[in-house]
């Protein structure tokens, strides 16, 4: 039996907080879970994955975030009790079916779990996306523990029920990785069997529907506003006559910086879990009295306006800040010494920050491409038939690391899917050649309508599909053209070829990058073909490899090595290909020369078709040379 699926008692649980968030799920009765995997999100819906079915919860790899949204509010609207989850970014994609679905209700609970990332870790922006329960007029509950969201998806899950309404659960990067100890509570033995029942007059959104039901929306405001008031997850420690308003994981650094500045008797602190509806009642009590206020929260002044709004409007005389000049950030993340320092400065407190730790400098390591992946080799042949001549828009995946050299093969990215499209707008404002990038999982995700607006309006570009099998980038979760399983190669549901000719694509090749004599001449006679007008697709196919050894337990045959007698130490593996198993090496005597290490090299021969100095060596069933 999974970890998730123990019984009730037995003592606390070290578990991250997208593990507790899926056990909140599971003691709530979630019976049904939807997600596109994203980066801090993704733990959430592979737990799911992991015991589903032992679980009895139907769980889905639904093709983008939109998609996940409006299957599992069909759940819910049935009667089932349902989750998708997303990362901050994949809201965006959602938000049309968001917007509405607020307005429509649910019957059962619904909890939309939205990870935001402060700093950027993983991601191409820091929005905050507490601005959408604020503008969809949603409940949102904020966790700053596992132990927290595990309590709290059950509590939005009753929440959302009550009153008819998906709450968002928001955290941030630092509460989804986190690990900390979880109490369990009882499992529900079954769920109920989903039951749809006709209503169009309240759930076919036409203009006269929707005025009707945004009146109701607000109606459902109003008794959230009451919710929130006396929710339990809103929380005052301390005393004194200055304040701190506080969420999330900020409430954490808050609790050190309060115990650390000896402030226990001067400081007292309003902790938000459920952060909206404000409870504007909960902070104009909290506001009396007192004299000062600092509001500490990561990102936007979220809390700050609706602080300042309260004691505007209740006419008190007390100085609310949040943001500003030696206060708290609004870029990127908190820590425990810049909320030590925010609030030093904002009380007039003697404080001395620690000095920073003089680590020793340290041989750089960028994000990179891993050896035998087949995107290098891809790369490599773009770039030897199209040069610097031409523009290269990239998309969201572990391909956005072409971007570094030596193959500095991406020039433009905005969000999932914008690879294809921008393509499209290059192509119709300038004259360079247009070569756009993106991955098989993307493609599905957000690619297809952008080649269909490119096929239809004659854009001139080729677009190659970076095809590896997987989502590689967020942990090898599937998609629709996956044909790797753990049983074996399998014939996918969805053909990735098939899909592009049925977006009237007709100049269409697949080829394996690893085979790079075939990949270069595809890829000129493609650039022979953009003479005329019109998409060209390339498919560069081949598994990534760690995928590939994961579902086939393949081991390698042979690895390859530089033979030093030939090499002349021209760099081209080095300086064009750039493979991290190779090296560049000075021996005790002071000879130069470039070496592969054979435990990173995976025998994709690439580098042995660009150089002839480099041979195989075949590795026996231990791995080591073979007599």
């Amino acid at each position: 039996m999974h970890e998730l699926l123990l019984p009730d008692g037995g003592g606390k649980h070290l578990l991250l907080g997208n593990e507790a968030i899926v056990r909140g799920a599971l003691e709530g009765n979630v019976r049904f879970v939807a997600a596109y995997p994203g980066t801090p999100s993704s733990e959430i819906l592979d737990r799911f994955h992991l015991i589903g079915a032992e679980a009895g919860v139907y769980v889905e790899y639904s093709v983008n975030e939109k998609v996940s949204m409006e299957v599992a509010c069909a759940a819910a609207v049935s009667g089932v009790r349902s989750l998708c989850s997303m990362k901050h970014v994949g809201l965006n994609v959602a938000a049309d079916a968001f917007m509405t679905l607020a307005y429509v209700g649910v019957k059962a609970g619904m909890v939309i779990v939205v990870a935001d990332d402060p700093f950027l870790h993983s991601s191409q922006n820091e929005q905050d996306n507490r601005y959408f329960a604020k503008m969809g007029s949603v409940p949102m509950l904020e966790p700053s523990t596992p132990e927290e969201a595990k309590r709290m998806t059950t509590a939005a899950l009753e929440l959302s029920e009550r009153h008819g309404i998906p709450c968002i659960l928001r955290t941030t990067t630092r509460v989804n990785h986190c690990r900390g100890p979880v109490s369990y509570g009882s499992l529900p033995e079954k769920g109920p069997r989903g039951e749809f029942r006709k209503d169009p007059f309240n759930l076919v959104v036409i203009p006269a529907v929707g005025r009707k039901l945004r009146l109701g929306l607000l109606e459902k405001l109003s008794r959230l506003q009451e919710e929130a008031e006396r929710s339990p997850y809103n929380t005052v420690e301390g005393s004194g006559t200055w304040g701190i308003v506080t969420s999330g994981v900020s409430s954490l650094y808050v609790a050190d910086a309060v115990r650390d500045l000896g402030l226990q008797e001067r400081v007292k602190v309003l902790k938000l879990g459920f952060t909206f509806p404000h409870p504007r009642r909960t902070i104009r009590e909290f506001l009396h009295g007192l004299e000062k206020v600092l509001v500490v929260e990561e990102l936007e002044p979220f809390l700050e306006e609706a602080v300042k709004i309260v004691a505007q409007e209740a006419g008190l005389s007390v100085h609310v800040a949040g943001k500003g000049v030696d206060l708290i950030p609004r870029a990127f993340e908190l820590d425990a010494v810049k909320v030590k320092m925010a609030m030093a400065n904002f009380f007039r407190l003697p404080y001395t920050p620690p000095a920073a730790f003089a680590a020793p400098d340290l041989p750089q390591r960028p994000p990179n491409l891993c050896a035998g992946c087949p995107h290098r080799a891809t790369y490599y042949s773009v770039r030897k038939v199209f040069g610097d001549d031409a523009v290269y828009p990239s998309d969201i995946g572990c391909y956005t690391l072409g971007i570094l050299p030596p193959l500095r093969m991406a020039d433009f990215l905005i969000c999932m899917g914008s690879g294809i499209s921008t393509a499209g707008g290059f192509s119709k404002v300038q004259d360079k050649p247009v070569v756009a990038f993106i991955g098989d999982s993307t493609f599905f995700h957000s690619g297809m309508t952008g080649l269909v607006n490119a096929v239809s309006h004659d854009h001139r570009f080729l677009l190659v599909i970076l095809d590896n099998g997987t989502t590689a980038m967020t942990g090898h979760q599937p998609h629709p053209g996956v044909e790797l399983t753990p049983q074996g190669k399998v014939k996918p549901k969805v053909s990735l070829e098939s899909v592009v000719r049925g977006c009237g694509v007709e100049r269409v090749v697949t080829v394996n990058p690893l085979q790079v004599k075939k990949m270069q001449e595809a890829l000129q006679a493609m650039r022979d073909a953009m003479k005329e007008p019109g998409v060209s697709v390339l498919i560069a196919k081949s598994p990534c490899p760690l995928f590939e050894n994961r579902m086939l337990k393949k081991r390698r045959k042979i690895v390859f090595e530089v033979d030093a007698s030939t090499c002349d130490l021209c760099k081209r593996c080095l300086e064009e290909l750039g493979c991290p198993a190779f090296s560049w090496e000075q021996s005790q005597g002071g000879a130069q020369c470039i070496r592969i290490n054979a435990a990173l090299c995976s025998g994709c021969s690439v580098c042995s078709q660009i150089c002839k100095s480099i041979k195989p060596r075949r590795i026996d069933d231990s791995g080591g040379e073979d007599a």
